[in-house]
């Protein structure tokens, strides 16, 4: 199946763009082909349509029947415990990564820079250290490297010297 996300009762959605931009609904009831009647209980939306372009839907699904009251929808959503869900999803991680770097200032923004770099020097480090390791036991098909470097010694090349003119 190409989808595994459906416009659904019970469906948790993400409202996108609006007044209502990134609370939790949740879907009641298909209006038509470009609307929904969504609840959000838990998260202060209140009953209202909804155009389904303005949603993103979620991997949750609420078990209520079909055009279940408020009280019904407030009870799912609190026995599934959803917002516990929410926060701990990826997704909402992300957006809330999202609102911290929007919030940064300019010093937030070099003291983030300048971590990065003391970590990505640790990270070089400690990968040049097992490459080499790896090299000297052969992995990854290298030949194998003595752990001092044996210099071999100079000599020199024989001149054949020429007797001088007379």
């Amino acid at each position: 199946m190409p989808f595994a996300r459906f416009v659904e009762p019970g469906r948790v959605a993400l409202v996108a763009e609006g007044p209502l931009k990134g609370k939790l609904v949740s879907v009641v009831d298909v209006i038509d082909q470009t609307r929904a009647l969504v609840d959000g209980p838990g998260s202060g939306v209140a009953r209202q349509q909804i155009r389904l372009n303005q949603l993103h839907l979620t991997k949750f699904r609420l078990n209520y029947p079909f055009t279940a009251p408020t009280r019904v929808v407030r009870k799912a959503w609190t026995d599934a415990k959803l917002n516990e869900k929410w926060t701990e999803s990826q997704w909402a991680q992300k957006l809330a990564n999202k609102e911290k770097r929007a919030q940064m200032t300019d010093y937030d923004r070099f003291k983030l820079t300048a971590a990065r770099v003391k970590r990505n020097r640790a990270r070089t480090a400690v990968f040049k250290s097992m490459k080499v390791k790896a090299a000297r036991a052969g992995t990854f098909g290298k030949k194998k490297i003595p752990k001092t470097a044996v210099k071999k010694p100079r000599t020199k090349k024989a001149v054949s010297k020429k007797p001088a003119k007379k």
